[in-house]
């Protein structure tokens, strides 16, 4: 029974984090339309109001670490929750651009405050020794949420649903989560005697080489998730995309079933590398649609869908995989502030992202962003298995 791993409190932050993701999917790809129709916005401009979300985000995750780290988590996280949550209704109430993005910058502290939160708490509710299978799962609940939230938008963006309302389905979403947050049993957690305050405290030093690596990754990442529908339309594929984002999340629920029990065999750092090489053929696939199309229509429609599902294979193996290598890399006093620097590194990446394919698109065109983000990969394979695995490999703890 010590080893359980399928437990009420661990049910309802699965739950939780579902409803939370949910919400955060709807929106990911109507809030570009959302922002071109109602305030007339540009393409990079549209990509400067999204990634002030992520540098919101990342801006709060190293302090965030070293609060969940030093006080009671779940208030932290519930109060967290709660202001993601109510920002939602600022959306629907946001009648000027100025005011959109004041909403979305305090969207994002919350978020990089609520998901550093989720995470360590999920670290404490579970049995070390099946870490790598319950961040499996954990993480499973996001694609889950990726695979019916962005569809879900999308259909009801193209079914002439108005804006207002998307925005309060996503409102409803979280407001189930965040009674499912509330009743999670969070092990109790005495006050921690902290040394003075130091970089360390913020940032796992240790963890920076994999930091590096998962930030080339993310990059491609948020091109991606923010632009893959505005891309599909400018080369002429004539699909519903938001199932190019439920075949990702097939691919990322059939990854974690088996990807997390191998990570708990201590294979960590071989199902990162595994991984990284489908993503790298995923994003040069992706990038080469623009070709694929003016050959034959429906061999591209193929090769869309089969590339999200490669996509979602790829990254759902690496997820939880660079989870604990983090994790492994930190004291147990120290496991927020390494959550902390993992999504960081990620959030930094994300923003890149945004802003870096927002830009491309707008000088050039949105295969010649998914071609950079595409060798970008290719860096970081190459950065990871030559300064990324020694380095772990001298510094895990466990």
């Amino acid at each position: 029974m010590k080893d359980r791993l399928v437990t009420p409190s661990y049910c309802l932050i699965l739950a939780a984090n579902f409803l939370l993701y949910f919400g955060f999917w709807l929106l990911i790809p109507v809030l570009p339309f959302y922002l071109s129709e109602a305030f007339g916005a540009g393409t990079s401009v549209i990509g400067i109001i999204l990634s002030c979300y992520t540098v919101a985000a990342l801006c709060i995750r190293p302090f965030s670490g070293y609060l969940l780290d030093t006080f009671s988590r779940k208030p932290l996280y519930l109060v967290a929750y709660f202001v993601f949550m109510g920002m939602f209704a600022g959306y629907m109430l946001a009648g000027t651009l100025a005011l959109f993005i004041l909403f979305r910058v305090v969207h994002g502290v919350s978020f990089g405050m609520v998901t550093v939160g989720g995470n360590t708490m999920v670290i404490d509710i579970m049995p070390s020794s099946r870490r790598g299978e319950g961040l499996g799962y954990y993480g499973l609940s996001n694609n889950i949420a990726m695979a019916v939230g962005p569809m879900s938008g999308l259909f009801l963006h193209d079914a002439g649903v108005g804006y207002v309302s998307i925005f309060g389905y996503a409102l409803c979403s979280c407001l189930a989560g965040f009674c499912c947050a509330s009743l999670v049993k969070a092990p109790y957690k005495p006050p921690v005697k902290r040394a003075p305050v130091s970089l360390d405290r913020f940032i796992l030093l240790k963890g920076l080489p994999a930091g590096v690596s998962l930030l080339m990754l993310s990059v491609p990442y948020g091109m991606t998730t923010n632009y893959v529908a505005m891309y599909a339309r400018q080369i002429g594929i004539d699909v519903t995309t938001g199932l190019f984002f439920t075949f990702m999340a097939a691919g990322m629920a059939i990854s974690r079933i088996f990807s997390g029990k191998v990570v708990d065999h201590g294979k960590v750092t071989q199902v990162i590398s595994a991984g990284l090489y489908i993503v790298i053929a995923s994003f040069f696939l992706l990038s080469g649609c623009v070709y694929f199309i003016r050959w034959d229509a429906s061999v591209c429609t193929y090769v869309f869908f089969a590339v999200a599902l490669m996509l979602g294979v790829g990254f759902g193996i690496m997820f939880p995989a660079y989870n604990t290598l983090f994790v492994n890399l930190a004291p147990n006093n120290q496991r927020g502030t390494a959550t902390s620097t993992y999504l960081t590194s990620w959030d930094v990446g994300i923003g890149i992202g945004m802003l870096l394919g927002g830009y491309i698109a707008e000088v050039s065109t949105f295969d010649k962003a998914y071609l950079t983000g595409a060798c970008l990969t290719v860096v970081s394979t190459i950065y990871f298995n030559r300064k990324v695995v020694p380095h772990y490999q001298q510094n895990k703890l466990r």
